[in-house]
């Protein structure tokens, strides 16, 4: 099970740290194909004016509630850091409330609903690991 959290952990911030990168490069949108996402985030976000011109603070926001603390979850676990398991968990609580953030605003879209599973599963698990830990 460690070792199936700490590839899923890895998987979720690389591709967190991924998307934040795309959405550093090019905060437009335009040329993956993002550009109508962030109409609807003006529409359904506070201050649109402030954080939603473009993607670039986006990116520094999925940077730092999903891409950092999955990647700090992944060395905790490779490193058996007590609190590994711990660390998961909250991982994975945050990026269910981030799809949920989502949802509100996209509606169910596959790679969300995919990422939700994502959560679920790295909570689960954790919370499997810490029953287990607890009953020795």
């Amino acid at each position: 099970m460690k070792t199936f959290l700490k590839i899923l952990t890895l998987f979720i911030a690389v591709g967190a740290i991924g998307g934040a990168v795309m959405m550093w490069t090019d905060p437009t949108g335009v040329s993956w194909g993002g550009e109508p996402m962030l109409d609807l985030l003006r529409a359904k976000m506070p201050r649109p004016e402030l954080f939603f011109r473009d993607f670039k603070p986006s990116g520094y926001v999925l940077l730092a509630v999903i891409g950092l603390p999955q990647l700090l979850a992944a060395l905790m676990l490779f490193k058996n850091h007590p609190l590994a398991y711990w660390s998961v968990l909250a991982c994975g609580v945050i990026l269910m409330l981030w799809i949920v953030l989502e949802w509100y605003v996209w509606g169910f879209v596959a790679l969300s609903n995919i990422f939700f599973g994502f959560g679920l599963l790295e909570t689960a698990a954790a919370v499997h690991c810490l029953k287990k830990a607890s009953s020795r």
